[in-house]
């Protein structure tokens, strides 16, 4: 980000192709319309070239980026409440000798993960899909969302909890 704000449009590339993933896979599954949620991507990604000029290293880019994408969704929840994509929707990915009773199996577990990320408070759902999706250390997930680093473990830590009990349910 130091190269990207003194110039170099290359190092936008590589931050960019480096963190799209992750960072998309964050906000999809936190927002639950496809189409909303390409649209806060690309406004968080705005959002960084806006801070171009005034960027400076206080923490890792990562913790930095997904600053910007908590503080973007926190504003669109508040606006229209907590809304979780549906990762029902996606089937896994599957060797083509992929037998159909486990694809079900697997397309039924997906659906009982759906629920249950659905099901926990926003906060513990952020940290955990910080955790999963951007790869976030706790001490990560507490920069990114302000909330201090007990806070933070003790969210994923339930988070964790929840899902697990939730899974064996099923």
């Amino acid at each position: 980000m130091l190269a990207y704000r003194q110039g170099d449009a290359g190092a936008f590339e590589t931050l960019y192709n480096r963190h799209k993933g992750p960072l998309y896979r964050f906000v999809l599954r936190s927002i639950r319309e496809r189409g909303l949620a390409e649209e806060l991507y690309q406004e968080i990604w705005m959002r960084v070239i806006e801070a171009r000029g005034r960027y400076s290293v206080q923490a890792k880019f990562t913790t930095w980026l997904y600053t910007i994408a908590h503080n973007r969704l926190t504003d669109h929840w508040r606006r229209r409440g907590l809304q979780l994509v549906e990762l029902a929707d996606h089937d896994p990915p599957a060797p083509a000798a992929y037998e159909p009773a486990r694809r079900a199996e697997a397309r039924e577990s997906l659906a009982r993960l759906a629920l249950a990320l659905a099901a926990l408070p926003e906060a513990q759902r952020e940290a955990f899909l910080l955790h999963e999706e951007a790869g976030m250390s706790v001490a990560e997930i507490a920069a990114a969302t302000g909330a201090g680093e007990e806070a933070a473990k003790s969210r994923l830590r339930y988070a964790l909890a929840k899902l697990r009990e939730a899974l064996a349910d099923g």
